[in-house]
């Protein structure tokens, strides 16, 4: 089974992504939405590789692309929102991409950070939103963006997307995951880039996180070698009680045709901030394994978290755990 981190400010020392390897650890994501492959191609060989090499692991990289993600853009300082008061997307206020002023509606809702805030647009101008803040908080640069219920028309790669793709080789890209695939011809554009670059043995991940995704999901299925249930905007565009029956509904597709599959998102979300996790948590991690998970991943956990590696300790013990369990019903 594969392990995985989310490389960030609280893993990249060598010495702490060695502790990572060593605790199971097999391989680390790098989410493009923050930051180049260029950039980090120093630290990639400098940090990643020779900790990979020292810990005896053949590690795997996992490079997360912008793809059609809305993000909100770089922010001067971090913004409070107050619930009932009104903020403006857009020109002369938050930086947005033009792609969600252009689909939004008046009415629409908005979410910001995997929920953390919610908007409701009031206003539609030519080149902003004015909205009322239903559910406050603080926005950071770069969070995630949701128009709830509406895909805007966005390009499955970006031109920043390409250029990431063209230090693949050179940085050892193993894995590539597109995030919110709406159908096979997303993961058609996406391969077709890796082949120009002779990148044909590169793994094509699909994230799973919207409705248009649940829609094609047969199709995307046919088309990925790997795919991902990413619940963070998966979760944003359904109501959250529904969230568990479609993470069970993806697993079974998958096991039915025989594709890899792995969960992301809050796996243990709490160990951002606390050395022990919830009850819930590893419980979380125990079913998903059971339902056939052939993969986990940490995010925040181990990219801005605390306590990196001991939520890798309990990631893969769990997991590990489930697997016992598994084979001794059988």
């Amino acid at each position: 089974m594969e392990f995985y981190g989310t490389l960030g400010d609280a893993c990249w020392e060598r010495e702490t992504l060695e502790k990572l390897f060593r605790a199971g650890m097999t391989g680390a994501r790098l989410n493009l939405s923050h930051t180049t492959l260029e950039a980090c191609a120093p630290l990639l060989e400098e940090r990643f590789w020779p900790a990979a090499r020292q810990a005896g692991v053949e590690a795997r990289l996992i490079v997360d692309l912008q793809g059609p993600e809305l993000r909100v853009g770089t922010l001067k300082e971090p913004v409070t929102m107050d619930e009932g008061t009104e903020v403006l997307l857009g020109a002369g206020g938050i930086p947005v991409p033009a792609a969600a002023v252009a689909s939004a509606r008046t009415g629409d809702e908005i979410s910001l950070d995997d929920s953390a805030l919610l908007l409701t647009v009031t206003e539609r101008r030519p080149d902003a939103l004015l909205c009322r803040v239903e559910r406050g908080g603080l926005l950071k640069s770069r969070k995630s963006m949701a128009i709830l219920g509406v895909q805007p028309d966005t390009p499955a790669l970006t031109e920043e997307d390409r250029r990431n793709l063209d230090w693949a080789a050179r940085c050892g890209v193993t894995d590539v995951l597109q995030p919110f695939v709406r159908g096979a011809e997303d993961l058609a554009v996406l391969r077709g880039a890796l082949a120009e670059r002779g990148l044909e043995r590169v793994r094509a991940m699909a994230k799973i996180e919207n409705r248009q995704g649940m829609e094609k999901l047969d199709e995307i299925i046919g088309e990925a070698d790997v795919i991902c249930i990413a619940r963070g905007d998966l979760g944003n565009s359904m109501p959250l009680w529904e969230l568990p029956a479609t993470q069970k509904h993806i697993a079974a597709r998958c096991r039915a045709a025989g594709r890899s599959f792995f969960v992301v998102t809050q796996l243990l979300w709490s160990m951002e901030q606390r050395a022990v996790p919830t009850r819930a948590e590893v419980c979380d991690i125990y079913n998903a394994v059971l339902d056939g998970s052939d993969a986990l991943m940490l995010t925040g956990e181990t990219a801005v978290g605390r306590y990196p590696v001991q939520a890798m300790e309990y990631l893969v013990k769990t997991a590990r755990s489930a697997l016992c369990a598994g084979s001794t019903m059988e």
